[in-house]
């Protein structure tokens, strides 16, 4: 609940910071004087922005089993699957959360953790990561996915990705009538913004996008090594997690839908958009506690 909260006031907060920012800076008289209408211009943004970002967390884990065809097990057909949910629970009991959902699916080794709430959150692991890893190995990941559910990793990265599509929603569309209105003085504007606001626009949602998605992306990884010292704490020792990141930096992780990537175990191609550290900084770092 208190998540909840942050994740409403934030919405606010960032409206304010903007429309504040625009008033010190005298843009919003000069932007309402030539036609634009900086409320609505902040609804619409506050709309898009988060909009889109909470429906993906709402629909997260209807969307996590179909896009990986993940199964949930409900009564455990095999000693595997009762061992997986018994250890699942065994975490969620140590961490104070509700029982998560446990599912398996077919695929190369990873696993992932999704939910909009921690008391009924998701956690799946795939048939790879069974057949590749230790029972021990394959413990400390369950941790580190029941780690990022206890942290509350799913809403905060959803908050940061709202603040920063709000962010960039706004400052395009700000920028982009600003610079028409330039390119336009002493036209008739009754028509609306012209093909400089469109062009503006467009590209800078493309260039402020790659900016947010830096950034969400380093946000991302500073919640892996949190996950990966709340498995070490879990587990009560450090070791098994630090065997299975080495295991899994020998092996080719099975790729996950990309709204899922954050809450895997390995991520992106490069370094600045990777939703998570290399291995060796994993390792280095857990070896540190």
């Amino acid at each position: 609940m208190k998540r909840i909260f942050l994740f409403v006031l934030t919405n606010f907060a960032v409206m304010a910071v903007l429309m504040v920012t625009t008033r010190l800076l005298g843009v919003d008289r000069y932007l309402t004087a030539n036609g634009l209408n900086m409320t609505a211009l902040a609804g619409f943004s506050l709309v898009m922005g988060f909009g889109g970002a909470t429906i993906s967390l709402l629909m997260s884990k209807t969307m996590a089993k179909m896009s990986t065809g993940a199964r949930v097990i409900n009564q455990p057909q095999t000693a595997d699957e009762a061992w997986i949910v018994q250890t699942v629970q065994n975490f969620a009991q140590k961490a104070g959360i509700g029982m998560p959902e446990v599912a398996i699916y077919d695929g190369a080794p990873n696993a992932f953790a999704t939910g909009a709430f921690k008391n009924s959150a998701l956690v799946a692991v795939s048939t790879g990561l069974l057949q590749n890893m230790t029972r021990e190995e394959v413990e400390a990941v369950i941790g580190h996915e029941v780690a990022h559910v206890a942290n509350g990793d799913m809403v905060t990265m959803t908050l940061i990705q709202g603040v920063m599509n709000t962010f960039v929603v706004f400052l395009s569309r700000v920028i982009g009538y600003a610079v028409d209105s330039f390119l336009r003085r002493g036209d008739d504007r009754d028509s609306g913004p012209g093909i400089g606001y469109m062009i503006t626009t467009m590209v800078l949602d493309l260039l402020l996008g790659f900016v947010a998605a830096i950034i969400v992306a380093w946000f991302s990884r500073q919640r892996e090594f949190r996950a990966d010292a709340g498995a070490a704490g879990l587990m009560g020792r450090k070791q098994p997690m630090i065997n299975a990141l080495a295991r899994l930096g020998g092996l080719t992780p099975g790729e996950l839908p990309k709204n899922m990537q954050a809450m895997g175990i390995t991520g992106g191609l490069g370094k600045l958009f990777s939703t998570h550290p290399p291995m060796e900084e994993r390792i280095a770092a857990l070896q540190k506690l």
